[in-house]
């Protein structure tokens, strides 16, 4: 549990950003349980969520005083995400990709199919599956949580994977080495990310980029690799107890995350994200990525950037003070935020076991540092309004460090290799929007931890005065 001071810090930071982003709730009517699993804006307004208790529920006018529940399904086995493509709705379930439809318009669905189910289960209580997402070539991809304790049926393939499945249900293994990946999702470029739970060999929750070939660091379910499926080079066993940034150097198919989130700093447990498309209805962050943390019951934000050929970037708070856990998220039409939450006996704060609330934009913008990017001598840092250019350019505004975590087989790992990074120089640009951060040392592969005392030129607090940057290449 967080420290009593810690979650009053919490409150009241969710109290500031009331005024910027404003939390609306659905009203559940009696003997709807809504531990929402997946969710899904539909084309005609409603709102689509499975459940964890294996139901689909639809949601007309979800934000009035009188929500309108029908349910389109049941009797699923853990559904665990939604896409509506080709006239069907997809969705994952404990054992299988499936497919779902309403044939005679009743508002229910009468025709399941299923789409493959090529990978087996031990019966182990984590063997979830996330997704799916949907590529530019209409394939799906999922990933498949390891699992934690018994397997009464036996060791199964392909666990803590990331696979793709054609429309007529083949499918191949793509990536390995993941944990806890509870999120996954096509970036608007067409890139793939995830996101993974802090743990045993991740040594933080991370949000990381897929590629063919990757491993994610956790050995457990690479003995697959073995299948004649897998047809990329084998990980090998990691070295246990190095520090991350040194593993890249020894294991050539081992990808770093393209952000860390600082335990406890930027939540506990990161699941469903989304960018923003909405072309200014959801404030001044058109193009970044909104992170749900099912512990924290909060929305992280998330910039970034590719360097060299790599993704990367920084992760910022963003709002706290939901009602319960968060799993999934998805934009209605108008630009707002949905949030579908479960605590599912994990616990989270909140003090609600389940619900659908809703992220709006007030109209007024936050003073906030909306980007922070790489560059050869340090960080450049965007705002979202003008700064004050006399506390902008002293260099005791800033205090940075940073920190690495271990590959290693224990839970977690600690900030490990801490170091005090200098701030050289400040440099305000003319229209106060951007400050260029001169700092010794840059280190590859480390998260770098930025803490700010900066005014906007009217005098106003930053909202967050906290950035962590993953620094997985220094530009040239």
């Amino acid at each position: 549990m967080i420290p009593m001071f810690a979650a009053l810090a919490l409150l009241q930071d969710g109290s500031r950003e009331e005024r910027y982003y404003r939390i609306e709730t659905c009203k559940i009517p009696a003997g709807v349980e809504l531990e929402v699993g997946g969710l899904l804006q539909l084309a005609d307004g409603r709102v689509m969520a499975c459940t964890r208790r294996g139901e689909v529920w639809t949601v007309a006018d979800a934000f009035t005083d009188a929500p309108k529940f029908v349910r389109y399904a049941q009797g699923l086995h853990e559904p665990l995400g939604l896409v509506e493509h080709d006239g069907w709705i997809w969705f994952t379930q404990r054992g299988e990709l499936s497919r779902m439809r309403d044939s005679d318009g009743d508002g229910r669905a009468d025709v399941f199919e299923t789409v493959c189910d090529a990978w087996p289960i031990s019966g182990n209580y984590h063997e979830y599956n996330f997704g799916p997402a949907l590529d530019r070539d209409g394939n799906f991809w999922i990933t498949t949580n390891k699992p934690f304790g018994d397997e009464p049926f036996g060791r199964a393939k392909w666990r803590g994977f990331a696979l793709k499945i054609t429309p007529d249900g083949a499918m191949t293994p793509m990536a390995c080495g993941l944990r806890s990946p509870a999120g996954v999702g096509f970036a608007p470029s067409g890139e793939l990310f995830y996101t993974d739970n802090q743990g045993e060999w991740c040594g933080a929750s991370k949000l990381a980029h897929i590629e063919p070939g990757d491993f994610h660091g956790h050995p457990w379910g690479t003995f697959a690799c073995e299948d004649p499926l897998w047809s990329f080079s084998k990980p090998g066993d990691p070295p246990n107890g190095t520090k991350m940034p040194e593993v890249e150097g020894q294991m050539p198919s081992f990808k770093l995350p393209a952000v860390w989130f600082p335990y406890d700093k930027m939540g506990r447990s990161p699941a469903g994200f989304a960018w923003d498309e909405s072309n200014g209805k959801f404030g001044p962050f058109a193009g970044q990525l909104f992170v749900s943390d099912q512990y924290q019951s909060s929305v992280l934000r998330v910039a970034l950037e590719q360097v060299d050929g790599h993704w990367q970037g920084a992760c910022f708070p963003f709002r706290l003070g939901f009602q319960c856990g968060i799993i999934r998220v998805a934009w209605d039409p108008a630009g707002r935020l949905l949030c579908g939450q479960t605590d599912r006996g994990w616990g989270s704060l909140g003090g609600k076991t389940m619900g659908l609330q809703r992220l709006a934009w007030t109209g007024e913008v936050p003073f906030e540092v909306r980007e922070m990017h790489a560059t050869s001598r340090g960080f450049e840092l965007v705002f979202t309004r003008s700064v004050d250019a006399k506390q902008a350019s002293d260099i005791a505004s800033y205090k940075m460090s940073s920190y690495t975590y271990l590959l290693h087989e224990p839970y977690g790992s600690p900030e490990t290799d801490t170091a005090v990074c200098t701030v050289k120089s400040a440099l305000v640009s003319a229209d106060g929007r951007r400050v260029a951060l001169e700092i010794e040392p840059l280190r590859r592969g480390y998260v770098h931890e930025l803490q700010l005392s900066v005014s906007a030129a009217d005098g106003e607090p930053l909202l967050h005065d906290r950035a962590y940057y993953t620094l997985g290449r220094i530009p040239r």
